[in-house]
């Protein structure tokens, strides 16, 4: 039986995009490590408050602890660094200094030749869309493409910030937001593809940055959102373990025979059933249950998402039929999408419905070639860490731990047996779908029932009430 010993990041999408420097993603701005070094009480371009110290008002040892806690698991456990890699930290929060430079001491005790960072200030995207031309929008530069492209063909290793401020471009126009994302994606395609067949180790991870915090927290001074975001950050990744890496190794453990169990079931088909959905989804029949960690070509087990609790597998792109209602908000591009679902026919979105968010989901499933039909499919308990937090982190890096969640778009070739190996015709004619989208939202909640179809039809409980219904 094949391993069933990994997982992808938590969006590849994300994971990709965070590759890109300023202007190319409606910003996502971004300096060379040697420009925003230091600068983390800077005045904010573009904002008349100062961006908040690292821990909003709490600068203690026993934070700065916990930050150190964190770089060490980041780099022993996620990304598992092997002595002689080198490391390219991308999009680091310029008002995170001290994790990254944490991050970087903790690689060089790892063993790392070389650490270099892409740092990011949020505001530049913003200001790309209030002052540049509007026919500038499908313009990606080269650079960030080589750089990663550089990184991932030695085999070291990359690390990625997922810290995005979730009302950064509301009120911008969506269609700019779509094609400045089609246009960086397109241009991403060849990272996208080392990836995809996991060419070295690489992790996806959050730091706690003001506008993501105000989000979170509104309710708490400004002076202290941080501070929480940090804390719940910390809870969720399992820091405050005693042993937090035996607690990780134990943790894999449990999702590994998750998929194992899953797989020796082999189901033909899941079906969905909550408030609002309504879903049958076919499985390839060479589909594989995957959760935990991922190997590199050149052999190292590393972790590309923390956190995680899923296990996840690839869905038929063309057996998709009925309403799937999503379960939580979703972030995308700065914008927020609320109270949304879809209507799928023979695998394809046929009807978008959203309170808010509409037109650019219309945008996306219409305009970007595989992101109407399904890519991947995950399955998540309500017990998840992430969702007795009982906090909405409004990031689909974290949120998506909190629930069972579908993709819409690219499916992972690895989640199909010998799917790596395969021409783009094999893997279609398999049933993958490939797309320059990857785009999770959330559909579990403690309401959702999924049941497993045997190709001989009967039907066996896989999860009630948002819980396992087997023991493993």
């Amino acid at each position: 039986m094949d391993s069933p010993i990994a997982t992808r990041p938590p969006n590849r999408r994300q994971f990709l995009t965070q590759y890109l420097p300023a202007g190319a993603l409606g910003g996502l701005g971004a300096a060379h490590s040697v420009i925003g070094a230091g600068q983390k009480d800077r005045d904010a371009v573009g904002r008349s408050d100062r961006a908040m110290p690292e821990g909003g008002d709490r600068k203690t040892p026993e934070f700065e602890q916990m930050l150190e806690r964190y770089a060490d698991v980041v780099v022993n456990v996620g990304l598992n660094l092997r002595p002689g890699q080198s490391l390219l930290m991308v999009q680091a929060p310029i008002e995170c200094p001290v994790l990254v430079r944490q991050i970087a001491v903790s690689a060089y005790k790892a063993g790392a030749r070389y650490v270099d960072v892409v740092w990011r200030d949020q505001q530049m995207d913003l200001l790309r869309f209030q002052h540049a031309p509007r026919d500038s929008f499908g313009d990606s530069p080269d650079w960030p493409v080589s750089a990663g492209l550089e990184y991932l063909k030695r085999g070291d290793a990359s690390l990625v910030f997922l810290s995005e401020d979730p009302d950064l471009l509301n009120g911008q126009d969506p269609k700019l937001i779509a094609t400045a994302s089609q246009a960086a994606m397109e241009k991403l395609r060849p990272v996208m593809s080392h990836i995809e067949r996991n060419s070295a180790n690489w992790l996806a991870i959050g730091a706690a940055v003001e506008g993501w915090a105000t989000k979170v927290f509104p309710h708490l001074p400004p002076a202290q959102r941080q501070a929480r975001l940090w804390d719940a950050i910390f809870q969720v990744c399992r820091l405050n373990n005693a042993d937090p890496v035996a607690a990780w190794r134990d943790h894999v453990v449990t999702l590994q025979a998750r998929c194992e169990y899953l797989n020796r079931k082999h189901y033909a088909s899941l079906k969905y059933t909550a408030p609002g959905t309504d879903l049958i989804v076919g499985l390839p029949e060479r589909h594989r249950w995957m959760g935990g960690r991922l190997t590199s070509r050149n052999g190292i087990a590393f972790v590309p998402n923390m956190p995680t609790e899923e296990v996840f597998t690839l869905p038929h792109k063309d057996r998709a039929e009925g309403v799937i209602r999503a379960s939580k908000p979703l972030s995308y591009r700065g914008t927020m999408i609320e109270d949304f679902s879809f209507r799928f026919f023979q695998g394809r979105i046929v009807e978008v419905i959203a309170s808010q968010g509409k037109e650019l989901l219309q945008n996306l499933t219409a305009n970007v070639e595989g992101a109407s039909r399904l890519g991947e499919l995950a399955l998540v308990p309500n017990s998840s860490p992430v969702s007795q937090s009982g906090i909405l982190f409004y990031n689909a890096l974290i949120d998506e731990n909190a629930a069972s969640h579908i993709a819409l778009g690219n499916g992972y070739r690895f989640t199909l047996r010998d799917g790596e190996t395969m021409s783009a015709e094999e893997f279609a004619a398999a049933g993958g779908n490939e797309s320059a989208e990857h785009l999770d939202f959330m559909v579990g909640s403690d309401q959702m029932v999924v049941d497993g179809i045997l190709p001989d039809g009967k039907t066996e409980p896989v999860m009630h009430a948002g819980e396992w219904s087997f023991q493993v």
